[in-house]
């Protein structure tokens, strides 16, 4: 009897050593730099003060810094990430958390009013996700429609086409890909993501990652070469 406990209790001391072995490879994991050369993070005001120019010597190229969140909250750290990100010689783009429950035109207020216009500034990107603050589950076709309205809207203010983050099942649901004409970021932890009508142009890779200057996990994302 005790040398089975006593096995037993071997075999959990390996389990949890193979799951903290595990854990840290894939907190640290990146798609290979030679497959995908352009790398970098999306964050908001829950990183907290993030040191710059360090997470640039982890290797991010570029980075995409929430703004707004629907038509009423302003991402309380949008512009002193945007003003760091630059002195640390970091590319950046705004991105809004788009919802069904507000006005498209609601919610490019809120934008141009929160980003500037700026040359040098990425192109602005939009996240269709369905959250737990919106139940609201309008027709495709009124979906189609809003979003176009807010694109064309935030579109006349940057000046630039914009890129459209849509999560899995916003995708399955809206067919976004096949309805908008645009560029998509799409998501999948650790294998390229096959789910819009559209190839992608940028890959969310991981939302675990650990790199330093930042705390807490990272968006990581990469660029299609």
């Amino acid at each position: 009897m005790r040398k089975t406990a006593f096995q037993l209790g071997l075999i959990a001391i390996a389990l949890l050593v193979i799951a903290f072995v595990l854990r840290n490879i894939a907190i640290g994991w990146a798609p290979a730099r030679d497959q995908y050369p352009v790398q970098g993070i999306s964050v908001d005001e829950s990183h907290g003060e993030i040191i710059w120019h360090v997470a640039g010597a982890t290797g991010v190229d570029f980075a995409y810094i929430r703004a707004t969140d629907g038509a009423e909250k302003r991402d309380m750290r949008f512009a002193t990430n945007i003003s760091a990100a630059r002195d640390a010689g970091i590319r950046f783009g705004a991105l809004h958390n788009y919802t069904l429950c507000r006005l498209a035109s609601d919610q490019a207020t809120m934008f141009v009013t929160t980003v500037p216009r700026a040359e040098n500034m990425l192109p602005s990107a939009v996240r269709l996700a369905f959250d737990n603050g919106c139940n609201d589950r309008p027709g495709r076709a009124l979906v189609l429609s809003e979003l176009n309205t807010f694109l064309n809207q935030i579109e006349a203010h940057s000046g630039k086409p914009a890129i459209i983050a849509v999560s899995r099942d916003f995708e399955e649901l809206y067919n976004i890909s096949s309805g908008i004409d645009r560029t998509f970021w799409l998501e999948a932890n650790f294998f390229p993501p096959d789910y819009a009508t559209k190839p992608w142009v940028m890959w969310r890779a991981s939302d675990i990652r650990r790199i330093s200057g930042v705390d807490g996990p990272v968006n990581w994302n990469v660029v299609r070469p």
